[in-house]
């Protein structure tokens, strides 16, 4: 176990995380798994949503920001300068800057999943282009680097997650509410090494 109180008060439900180059490991921690449907219902010790860094070796968690609603997926760029953190309760997802010792900074809003069909932001991965996949209503969000919407992939039922893969990583396996799918894209997704 790497983390479980911050300030003496227990994590909310620590949920996605992303690693970085160097090993520390960012990771969001909403309120979810608290309720009912998603977890076992108890009362917040924090008052607040957070995302949280533990350093490489693993001794130090730092927050690095309270001001979400609900924070969910994150997902670095390819060059690790920038670190996409979506809130599912609001429904966007916002890009902060990394320094060097791996403090966050700014934290505006990037891009929004909007439209029609059940869905919010929750998964979110980047392939090898830099392009930004976010579930979200009716399916996956597909931005751009610079947050242009791409497109959207549209599921026959709600989806949370999905993960590039097979040897050439050019399938997207899609988990839904009640099914999995795949789907073969164009562009691959990002190698993890």
């Amino acid at each position: 176990v790497l983390a479980t109180h911050h300030q003496g008060k227990q994590l909310n439900s620590p949920n996605d995380i992303v690693v970085a180059t160097g090993g520390s490991i960012y990771f969001t921690d909403p309120g979810y798994g608290r309720r009912e449907f998603y977890g076992v219902p108890r009362p917040q010790e924090l008052p607040f949503q957070g995302v949280y860094r533990i350093d490489g070796g693993g001794a130090r968690l730092t927050l690095l920001a309270d001001d979400f609603g609900q924070p969910n997926g994150l997902c670095f760029s390819l060059d690790e300068s920038r670190l996409f953190i979506n809130d599912t309760e609001r429904g966007h997802i916002r890009v902060f800057g990394v320094e060097a010792n791996g403090d966050l900074n700014g934290g505006a809003v990037w891009a929004v999943t909007e439209g029609e069909g059940p869905g919010a932001p929750d998964g979110m991965k980047i392939d090898s282009r830099g392009n930004l996949y976010c579930t979200g209503p009716g399916g996956i969000h597909i931005f751009d680097a610079s947050g242009t919407i791409l497109g959207v992939i549209r599921t026959p039922e709600d989806c949370a997650n999905f993960t590039f893969g097979d040897d050439d990583l050019q399938s997207l396996y899609i988990a839904a509410s009640t099914s999995l799918y795949r789907l073969r894209v164009r562009v691959p997704g990002l190698r993890l090494f």
